[in-house]
């Protein structure tokens, strides 16, 4: 990472699976896949970060996250953190009347899945239509508009079980990001989506329109004890 006064390594002790997440969406790579220590590739020969970072896992950059003031003062360049992130690259559109509508999803791996619709709304897509190059959001669809999901819906790339997981969950796009995965969102197999709970849009293929307005409202329901949404378009 980028130190006062040039680029350092990271100390293996002081690095977990949250700074993995934000580094791997920092570096639009996708998620994390496994994190190394003990200088799986290569000892570096700069200056060392040895405070203990502390990330949530949802902020945007590695450099926004609070670290401890205390140092891991038997740190060397032995213990120098790697990390393998899953670097999916490419999104689509399924199963709509063109490729600007339909089921969202992703590729992982060299392989397809889709996004839980759980809290999916018009601000996530209305990111994911301007990098698709198809203009602005118009509708989020519900139920089983554009059909299941026929990919797996998993999260971890070691993890083949029968029982399939979404791989994104709870995206929750701000008005400054213009690329999904630089959304906030559950860690990656956190969620209890089924291929029926998938997001879909719609979007209109004509970039020179100016997005709508909408107001989403969340509540924690008291039985069962889940987060629901809902979202009004302000005219």
């Amino acid at each position: 990472m980028l130190l006062v006064g040039g680029w350092g390594s990271v100390c293996d002790a002081a690095f977990d699976q949250q700074d993995a997440e934000v580094v791997c969406r920092e570096m639009k790579c996708g998620a994390p896949v496994q994190v190394l220590g003990a200088a799986a590739f290569g000892k570096g020969d700069a200056q060392m970060w040895t405070q203990e970072i502390q990330c949530r896992g949802d902020e945007s950059h590695i450099q926004r996250c609070p670290s401890s003031n205390s140092h891991k003062i038997k740190c060397t360049h032995e213990n120098d953190v790697g990390l393998i992130c899953s670097g999916y690259t490419d999104l689509r559109l399924t199963n709509g009347s063109d490729s600007c509508s339909g089921r969202v999803e992703l590729q992982f791996l060299n392989e397809w899945g889709t996004v839980c619709d759980a809290c999916w709304d018009m601000r996530a897509a209305s990111v994911l239509c301007r990098q698709l190059n198809c203009g602005i959001a118009v509708s989020v669809v519900g139920s089983d508009w554009f059909g299941e999901g026929s990919a797996e819906i998993r999260a971890d790339v070691f993890d083949y079980e029968e029982s399939a997981r979404n791989w994104l969950d709870k995206v929750k796009c701000r008005p400054h990001d213009s690329y999904l995965w630089q959304c906030p969102s559950s860690p990656w197999g956190k969620n209890d989506c089924d291929k029926n709970e998938v997001a879909k849009i719609n979007c209109s293929k004509d970039e020179n329109q100016e997005s709508p307005r909408s107001r989403l409202t969340c509540f924690i329901s008291p039985s069962p004890h889940q987060k629901q949404c809902s979202e009004e378009q302000e005219v």
